[in-house]
């Protein structure tokens, strides 16, 4: 009787221990989660841009969560051994993302904890690198709530996003998460002090200044420097130099199937590299030159046969540099440019 007695005060309270361990469980989950949330927060709260380093165990930490987790976070894979290879441009590209990190969290304050961004280190983290599949830099990948294999589920930005830098970072992140982003905000290019110290110089030197324009005694009024000028604003405006600087496109990039090559032109319309904008730039300048030389010089010469021989030239060497404009751009856009011929000559 006693062996009966015992089995059913067992089988009683089994099911109890059941309703409870079912109750505590999303407790205990719950704990979890917002016991995470309130470190990252944390440290996010320490950074001064809100990029919080991460380490392999706070990424196991960060996994062992529930899914969905209740935020998406982005990930920027960097390498500190990489940081002097100048075509990855890697310190830069780590100054964006901390860019677009402070500017999230400084436009949506109340958001702070739906995405977290983060830095990891490769040879800190090798283990992570592994696990993202992630073999090549740059990188960035968004990490959303649902994401349990970090390889198929987590979100790569395309590589020829990375020539808008912060803005198409910005865009990568409204278009897959769903979050507003609002402006990227960028540090002034010239600060208060030195505003004043521009305009307290320039003060003091109007009164020279104006002394030798009157005099007729100064580089603006040298028609070699103006002509050099024109030449140079033409080949500046012709050459994407301006595209240039301020994507800060790289003038190569190692070709990655064979890197003790360098890569010049980039196939597609997406980037350009500044070998190429200079390599078009030149050849459309001298079609410049050319032109500026028939207009003004050739046409003071009066030996007709000099006149003509020399037109010739110019007219092969300006269609030959046209031509190799035109074909690189096909070559790279993937559109064709076909000339018109009357129906007459076919």
């Amino acid at each position: 009787m006693a062996i009966f007695t015992t089995l059913a005060t067992a089988t009683s309270v089994v099911p109890l221990l059941l309703l409870i361990f079912n109750l505590l469980t999303p407790l205990a989950l719950s704990l979890s989660s917002d016991s995470i949330i309130s470190e990252l927060s944390a440290l996010q709260f320490q950074s001064p841009t809100g990029v919080i380093h991460l380490t392999d165990p706070l990424l196991r930490r960060i996994l062992a969560l529930p899914t969905p987790r209740p935020f998406h976070f982005l990930l920027f894979f960097d390498a500190q051994s990489l940081h002097s290879k100048a075509e990855l441009s890697l310190p830069t590209l780590k100054t964006e993302f901390s860019l677009v990190s402070s500017s999230f969290y400084t436009n949506n304050p109340d958001q702070k904890a739906l995405l977290f961004f983060f830095d990891i280190e490769f040879q800190e983290s090798q283990s992570s690198f592994a696990l993202f599949g992630v073999s090549s830099l740059p990188h960035i990948r968004l990490i959303p709530p649902s994401a349990t294999d970090l390889k198929k589920d987590s979100i790569p930005m395309d590589a020829s996003d990375f020539s808008r830098l912060a803005e198409s970072m910005a865009e990568f992140i409204e278009s897959r998460s769903r979050l507003s982003m609002g402006p990227v905000h960028r540090p002034p290019i010239v600060s208060k002090k030195q505003i004043a110290f521009i305009t307290v110089a320039i003060l003091i030197w109007t009164p020279f200044f104006l002394k030798k324009l009157i005099a007729g005694n100064t580089v603006l009024q040298d028609k070699n420097i103006w002509m050099a000028g024109a030449i140079f604003v033409y080949f500046f405006s012709v050459s994407g130099a301006m595209f240039n600087i301020i994507r800060k496109m790289p003038m190569f990039l190692l070709d990655r199937n064979d890197p003790s090559k360098l890569v010049f032109f980039y196939q597609g319309s997406g980037m350009q590299l500044g070998a190429e904008g200079f390599a078009v730039g030149f050849l459309y300048t001298i079609v410049g030159l050319l032109l500026a030389f028939v207009t003004h010089v050739l046409v003071r010469v009066k030996n007709r046969t000099v006149q003509r021989v020399t037109m010739i030239i110019v007219l092969l060497v300006s269609f030959l540099a046209v031509k190799q404009v035109v074909f690189l751009d096909n070559w790279k856009t993937g559109y064709g440019i076909h000339a018109y011929w009357p129906s007459s000559w076919q």
